[in-house]
């Protein structure tokens, strides 16, 4: 019954002209420190106040408008809200960074992973797409990531994650089963950011880096690297941004499956 274009129509009452058409994209920020980082490295950026659920700035980057969208919340609705509000402002694309715990033993706090998709444990991404075990980003400005995190002599990880919103719920049985299957590490959002990117025919890419780990239970600590691969990160999605160039290319989707056995699959254990 809602349509996000609502929401674009509300803030221009307040907002005459206000759009987002001209920006490169929106990387979305999941941490506070890397806010304060991103704000005191570009002294210029400017505050949207109004213009979203989350807060909005506009910052420069080699010559291009980005926007950084931070104060989220945590999980896949929250991603998926203010995502549907960015893209009704006209953003071109958006790439999401922030941290994740890892399934794969061998990685290690401040290791970065780049997701070529995401396996869908949490609920949003079901009201935006059919059954199927994966929510996929564009491969081109997942392309355009890596060529960045390339490009600032970065090294990373490439493969899928698990999404959940149950971040109290998670159980070793499916972190095993998860990891057996080739999945690198377990975050709240990018299926949920996926999902709407590919209903709204919105570019999106997300990365992460490994703050603890699910399997041989690592809880997490305040190691600077992984401050350090943060900022990383925000480097890498702000290049990225820069030189992509939007495309309707589409992922080849995964073979849908029955509602119940995307539900079993998904929730063994």
């Amino acid at each position: 019954m809602t349509d996000p274009a609502e929401h674009a129509a509300y803030v221009r009452t307040r907002h005459p002209g206000a759009t987002l058409a001209d920006t490169a994209g929106a990387v979305l920020v999941h941490q506070n420190s890397l806010l304060n980082h991103a704000l005191a490295t570009h002294s210029e950026a400017q505050l949207l106040a109004g213009w979203s659920s989350a807060d909005l700035h506009v910052l420069h980057h080699c010559g291009r408008s980005i926007a950084l969208c931070s104060s989220i919340g945590a999980g896949a609705p929250a991603t998926a809200l203010v995502t549907e509000q960015l893209t009704a402002l006209g953003v071109p694309a958006v790439i999401s960074i922030g941290t994740a715990a890892a399934l794969a033993p061998a990685l290690r706090p401040g290791d970065l992973v780049l997701c070529e998709k995401a396996l869908r444990g949490e609920g949003t991404s079901r009201h935006y797409l059919p059954p199927s075990l994966f929510a996929h980003p564009d491969p081109h400005l997942t392309a355009s990531l890596a060529g960045a995190l390339s490009g600032i002599g970065a090294t990373w990880s490439q493969g899928p994650s698990w999404t959940t919103d149950a971040l109290y719920r998670e159980s070793a049985a499916e972190a095993a089963l998860y990891a057996g299957h080739g999945i690198l590490a377990v975050e709240m959002e990018a299926a949920g950011l996926f999902a709407v990117g590919r209903h709204r025919r919105l570019p999106t890419a997300a990365a992460f880096t490994i703050a603890d780990c699910l399997v041989n239970r690592t809880p997490r600590t305040d190691s600077p690297h992984i401050e350090t691969a943060l900022r990383q990160l925000l480097t890498a999605a702000l290049d990225a941004l820069t030189v992509h160039s939007p495309s309707t290319a589409a992922a080849p989707p995964d073979t849908v499956v029955p509602h119940h056995e995307t539900e079993r699959e998904a929730h063994r254990g």
